[in-house]
């Protein structure tokens, strides 16, 4: 796709990076863009790296992070992008399982690689200035490398990359995906938000997860604009796409708040920007409070909204989605995707269970992992007859939308009661003065669990336990509602996915008074 582009739209601008803290401004088009990934391909082929090695890849976004990406997989190596908030020991952990070759980084992680120092590792590209000894710098790889490009075969079930999942419920899983994967990935989002070449796709998560990367691959497929916006805050989000006529954001939750709460103490004004080429604005990576889907349509009533579910262990988004013409069901996660399949199981025996009833989240698809890297028996329980089971608890309901219930292994059971915090989470965060809320279980001497609600107020704000109660009174029925309110932050991952094993380590290990 990428070569396509260069041949068919050469001089267009490609991608745009913004860094507004520095005020700068960088831009590459399709040609620069092909040809410094064929520098960063045939370096790493003179300096020995071959088809089905590994190539560790550790940068914050930016137009750089991209060209290695496809530097890489036009060697036929496996990229393995890693999570820019890993230390050491993640670091370690990922260089140890995929038993790497060489890493191409920024300076910002050179301490740490310094630390580990990989033993598998003989080739370091160092973004940054003060080049370390024995090291090569990466800029003087784009100065200096071939730029014509490497004539290397590759086939649809190849593998392209080694992924880690977020780890929000232990280590990291190395997720191995094909070329197949990711182009159906494209495909799929192509076809979900209809990218055509005169868009701009606004990238603000992180790339080194699949959820960013794989929503810009269906801009990818038409030879579209991109620009990555490398600092949120709702300023930057509203210059951005009124300077570079942006005209689909994609954003997590937390960010989405950040914004509404900007418009309502007046902070943003829409007057002040011309958003009018904004078409899309969807959301993805955790479950999205209908409130905020509502408040949003307030300031935004004639645009497009979506909502996106997928994982890793699938290519990332478009498993499911909610469609352009779907909001009213917000609080669903949506209807199967393009080219997908889906069903829910019994989580003791397997078996498919009615409509309406609640189960395991199982998907199958071209998007569907090759496996777990070095772990067989993850993959054979995790992909059964081609179906990959989610691990997410759901039902579908007689239209065919999906509701997200929750992680399994986020599940309470209070008095022999199963309790989903998903719907718990729902109820507190459309209070007004709830900024963000994660539901965990505290343990308990006569209920083994009960409901704790951790609960981040909106700045400027004062709220009580006792308010919260009488507000989820209406909402909730008795055994749903937590049995202690303990008001902090809730911590977030790069990827938007609240951190329960913190919260459950800092508020789980004692019972309560």
């Amino acid at each position: 796709m990428l070569e396509k582009n260069a041949r068919e739209y050469p001089d267009e601008v490609a991608l745009i990076e913004l860094t507004p803290s520095q005020n700068t401004r960088k831009q590459v088009t399709w040609k620069q863009f092909d040809q410094d990934a064929n520098r960063i391909a045939n370096y790493l082929i003179q300096k020995g790296i071959h088809k089905d090695d590994k190539v560790i890849h550790w940068m914050r976004n930016s137009i750089n992070w991209l060209t290695t990406y496809f530097g890489i997989i036009k060697t036929g190596a496996w990229a393995v992008p890693l999570n820019f908030r890993f230390n050491a020991t993640d670091f370690k952990f990922c260089t140890c399982i995929a038993e790497a070759k060489a890493i191409i980084f920024e300076d910002f992680f050179l301490k740490t690689v310094q630390e580990v120092k990989p033993q598998t590792v003989s080739e370091y590209i160092y973004l940054g200035s003060n080049l370390p000894e024995g090291m090569t710098s990466y800029d003087n790889v784009l100065k200096t490398a071939n730029a014509t490009p490497p004539k290397i075969k590759l086939s649809p079930e190849d593998e392209i990359g080694l992924y880690f999942t977020s780890g929000t419920t232990g280590d990291p899983k190395p997720v191995l995906l094909t070329h197949k994967n990711m182009s159906f990935a494209a495909e799929v989002e192509q076809q979900h938000h209809r990218q055509s070449h005169d868009d701009n796709f606004i990238l603000l998560p992180p790339l080194y997860h699949t959820g960013a990367k794989m929503h810009w691959f269906g801009s990818l497929m038409t030879g579209a604009k991109g620009t990555i916006l490398t600092e949120f805050s709702p300023k930057n989000v509203f210059d951005t796409v009124s300077k570079e006529k942006g005209t689909i954001v994609w954003l997590l939750v937390p960010w989405v708040h950040d914004i509404l709460v900007a418009l309502d103490r007046g902070d943003l004004k829409l007057s002040d920007y011309n958003l009018e080429l904004w078409r899309l604005m969807h959301i993805g990576a955790q479950p999205v409070p209908p409130s905020i889907v509502l408040h949003w349509r307030e300031y935004f009533p004639a645009m497009d909204y979506d909502n996106n579910y997928g994982l890793s262990e699938a290519t990332g988004p478009g498993v499911v989605h909610l469609g352009l013409e779907n909001e009213f069901r917000a609080g669903a996660v949506g209807k199967v995707g393009c080219n997908w399949q889906l069903k829910i199981v019994d989580v003791n025996d397997n078996h498919d269970i009615p409509e309406c009833m609640i189960g395991e989240l199982c998907v199958k698809g071209d998007g569907v992992m090759r496996e777990y890297y070095k772990n067989p028996t993850l993959t054979a329980k995790t992909i059964v007859d081609g179906w990959l089971h989610t691990g997410d608890m759901a039902r579908i309901d007689k239209d065919g939308y999906v509701y997200l219930v929750d992680r399994k292994k986020d599940l309470i059971i209070v008095g022999g009661e199963n309790i989903y915090p998903i719907e718990i989470e729902s109820a507190i965060h459309s209070h007004p003065k709830v900024y963000d809320v994660g539901v965990i279980g505290i343990p308990d001497e006569r209920l083994v669990e009960v409901i704790g609600a951790v609960i981040d107020v909106k700045s400027g704000e004062n709220l009580t336990e006792a308010e919260i109660m009488a507000f989820i009174e209406g909402l909730l029925p008795k055994y749903k509602r937590p049995r202690k309110v303990i008001f902090d932050k809730v911590p977030r991952n790069p990827t938007g996915k609240i951190e329960k094993t913190k919260l459950r380590a800092k508020y789980g290990k004692s019972t309560l008074c």
